[in-house]
C-alpha cells in the first residue's frame, strides 16, 4: 500500500533528521497517517510532529519543517508542505497516480489480496441457530457478517475455515422432540396436544407431514408411550436441511458443521475439560450444582456448569467447544459472530479459557445487533398471524440475495438496523446496492460497446489521465486494500459497502465530465478504457468479499 510507504518515507526522515542533529535522539512512536478531509491538504497527512513536540520541546511545525528538509524522494510523491499546528501534508504525483489504473487492471482479480496473516488458522462461526426451527432475519444478518469476514480474511492471507454449531443437544431439541411428535400423532387423527413449552409455529406441522409422507406411521408409539427418539433426529435433520438451502441461498457455505452431542460423546471435549477443571480447583459444588469458580479469577460472579438435575448448561458445552477450537484444533484464532443478547456471555468464556491456559487473546467475538424490518416509515410485525414476513426465506424471496447481504452490511455490527423491504427493491439511484451494481453493469456494457467499434484499452497510455475526475477515480481505486486491512483490523466489514458506494460515486462524476469513447481522440479513449476496467476489477472485487454479485446487465 502506498500508504505504508509513505509512514516509511516519514520514519526515514525522521531518523536522518536525527542523524543530521536537526532532531534530538528518542525513541520515537510509530508512524500513521490519515486521509486528510479537504483535498487540497493532500492525499495523506502525518501527524507525528504533534505527537512528538513534548519529547522533543521544539514547537510541532519546526519539526515538520525538519521532516521535510530530510524526506526521500520517492516516484509517487509529488511533494510535502507543512501546514499548521505541525502537520506534514503528502501529496500523491498525478502521474503516478495515472499509471495505477494500468497496474490495477492488470492485477485483475489479484488487486487488493495480501499475505500479512501468513497463512494463520483462523475459525469463523456464525449463525449456528438452533435447528429447532426456521432461520430468522437476525440470523441473516449474523450470516452476512460473518462470511463477509472469512472472505476478507482470506484475502488478506488467513487460512479460513467457516463452521456452523449445530446445538442438536438439550433441552431445545427435547421441546422440539416432543412438540413434533404431538404433530406427527395428529397426522393420525389423534388429539395430541402441544407441550405447553412447545413450538407454536405451522413449520414443525410441515415437517411431521413430511415425515409421514415420506416414512409412513414407523414413529408412531401406542398413546401414552414415550416418543420414538429416532423421530426428534429426523426432524432435525429435516430443518438442518431447510437451514442449509437458506444460507445457501444468501451464498453462505461451511467448512464444517460441527454437532454439539460430539462434545458430549464419551471422551469428548466435554469431558476432558471438566475433569481439567475439576484439577485446576476450578469447580466448586454447592446448591445441588457444579459451578465454574471464576469469581477467583477475576469475574463478577461464578457461574453454573451442571445444573441440580444433571445436565450441563449451554456454558459448559460452549466452554468445550471454544477449547476443541483453540487447543484441540488449534486455530490460532477463534471468530464468534453472535447477537447482541450474547454480550454477557463473553467475558465468563474468555476467562474459562484462561482457566484453561488457552489464550483468550486467540478468542475474537463480534456482537451485532438486532434488526427491524420496515416498508418505508412502517414497521413489519414479525408475525406470521400478520401476513407479514418473518424468515429470512421471506426476505431473500422478496429484496433478492444482493440486496440481502448488501443491507445487513451496511450498518456497523453494534448498530440496530432498520431494514426498508420497499428501498431495497427499488431500481433506483436511493437503493444503494442498486446504484453499485448499476456503475459495474454500465462500466461492462461501455466495454463491450468499444469492443464492437474495434476499441479497447491495448496499448493504452495511462499518463493521458489527467482530468481531476480521471485522478480522483484512481485515487478511490487505490484505496481498496486500507479499507480490507481496517475491516481485518477492527473486524468491521461495514467498511466495505460504504466505500463501495464511494466508488460508484466516483465513477459516475467521472463518467458524467468524461466522454470515454470519442472518435476524435483514440489515444484518450483508450486510456479512459483502461481506467474503466480498472474500476470494474475493483467494484467486482468490492462486490466479491460481501459475496454479491457483480452484474454485466441491468
Amino acid at each position: 500500500m502506498i500508504r505504508d510507504e509513505f509512514a516509511s518515507l516519514v520514519a526515514r526522515a525522521l531518523t536522518d533528521a536525527q542523524a543530521a542533529g536537526d532532531l534530538p535522539a528518542f525513541a520515537a512512536p510509530e508512524v500513521e497517517l490519515q486521509h486528510p478531509q479537504r483535498p487540497e491538504h493532500g492525499d495523506y497527512s502525518a501527524n507525528l510532529p504533534l505527537r512528538i513536540q513534548s519529547l522533543v520541546r521544539m514547537r510541532a511545525v519546526e519539526i515538520a519543517t525538519a521532516l521535510q528538509r530530510h524526506l526521500p524522494s520517492h516516484e509517487a510523491l509529488a511533494e510535502a508542505r507543512v501546514a499548521p499546528p505541525g502537520f506534514l501534508n503528502l501529496y500523491l504525483a498525478p502521474g503516478w497516480v495515472a499509471s495505477q489504473a494500468a497496474a490495477i487492471a492488470r492485477d485483475g482479480e489479484r488487486f487488493a489480496t495480501s499475505d500479512r496473516g501468513a497463512g494463520a488458522r483462523v475459525q469463523v462461526e456464525y449463525v449456528s441457530a438452533n435447528p429447532t426451527g426456521p432461520l430468522h432475519v437476525g440470523n441473516g444478518r449474523g450470516a452476512a457478517i460473518g462470511s463477509t469476514l472469512a472472505n476478507v480474511l482470506r484475502a488478506w492471507g488467513y487460512n479460513v475455515e467457516e463452521e456452523y454449531y449445530i446445538n442438536d443437544a438439550g433441552t431445545q431439541v427435547a421441546i422440539f422432540a416432543r412438540t413434533l411428535y404431538a404433530r406427527y400423532q395428529q397426522t393420525f387423527g389423534r388429539d395430541a396436544p402441544i407441550p405447553e413449552n412447545g413450538y407454536p409455529g405451522e413449520y414443525v406441522a410441515q415437517v411431521a407431514r413430511r415425515i409421514r409422507d415420506e416414512e409412513g406411521d414407523r414413529y408412531l408409539q401406542a398413546e401414552g408411550d414415550e416418543p420414538d427418539p429416532r423421530l426428534g433426529e429426523r426432524g432435525i435433520e429435516l430443518m438442518l436441511e431447510e437451514i442449509r438451502r437458506d444460507l445457501e441461498a444468501i451464498g453462505v457455505r461451511y467448512s464444517n458443521w460441527y454437532s454439539e452431542r460430539t462434545l458430549q460423546a464419551e471422551g469428548g471435549p466435554y469431558h476432558t475439560v471438566l475433569a481439567q477443571m475439576r484439577e485446576r480447583g476450578h469447580v466448586v459444588e454447592r446448591e445441588g450444582a457444579v459451578w465454574f469458580a471464576s469469581s477467583e479469577i477475576g469475574e463478577e460472579k461464578d457461574n453454573v456448569l451442571i445444573r441440580s438435575d444433571g445436565v450441563p448448561t449451554y456454558f459448559a458445552t460452549d466452554i468445550a467447544y471454544h477449547f476443541d477450537k483453540l487447543v484441540t484444533r488449534r486455530f490460532d484464532r477463534s471468530l464468534d459472530i453472535w447477537g447482541a443478547d450474547h454480550q454477557g456471555h463473553v467475558s465468563r468464556l474468555k476467562a474459562a479459557m484462561r482457566a484453561l491456559d488457552a489464550s483468550p487473546d486467540g478468542l475474537d467475538v463480534v456482537l451485532y445487533q438486532l434488526v427491524t424490518l420496515k416498508r418505508g416509515d412502517r414497521v413489519v410485525p414479525l408475525s406470521k398471524r400478520a401476513g407479514e414476513l418473518v424468515t429470512l426465506a421471506d426476505v431473500v424471496e422478496e429484496v433478492g440475495a444482493d440486496a440481502t447481504r448488501f443491507f445487513f452490511l451496511l450498518p456497523s455490527a453494534g448498530a440496530a438496523m432498520d431494514f426498508d423491504l420497499d428501498l431495497a427493491k427499488r431500481r433506483s439511484e436511493e437503493n444503494p446496492v442498486y446504484y453499485v451494481q448499476y456503475a459495474h453493469a454500465r462500466i461492462r456494457g461501455i466495454l463491450d460497446r468499444a469492443g464492437e467499434a474495434g476499441l479497447s484499452a491495448a496499448g493504452a497510455d495511462a499518463t493521458l489521465l489527467t482530468h481531476d475526475a480521471e485522478q480522483t477515480l484512481v485515487r478511490r481505486l487505490l484505496l481498496l486494500p486500507e479499507v480490507i486491512e481496517t475491516v481485518v483490523g477492527e473486524l468491521a466489514p461495514h467498511h466495505l459497502p460504504h466505500y463501495a458506494q464511494d466508488l460508484a460515486q466516483a465513477f459516475h462524476v467521472f463518467y458524467t465530465q468524461c466522454r470515454v469513447v470519442d472518435e476524435q481522440e483514440p489515444e484518450l479513449s483508450r486510456a479512459r478504457l483502461l481506467l474503466l476496467e480498472a474500476t470494474r476489477v475493483v467494484l467486482a472485487r468490492t462486490l466479491g468479499l460481501m459475496s454479491i454479485s457483480a452484474p454485466d446487465r441491468m
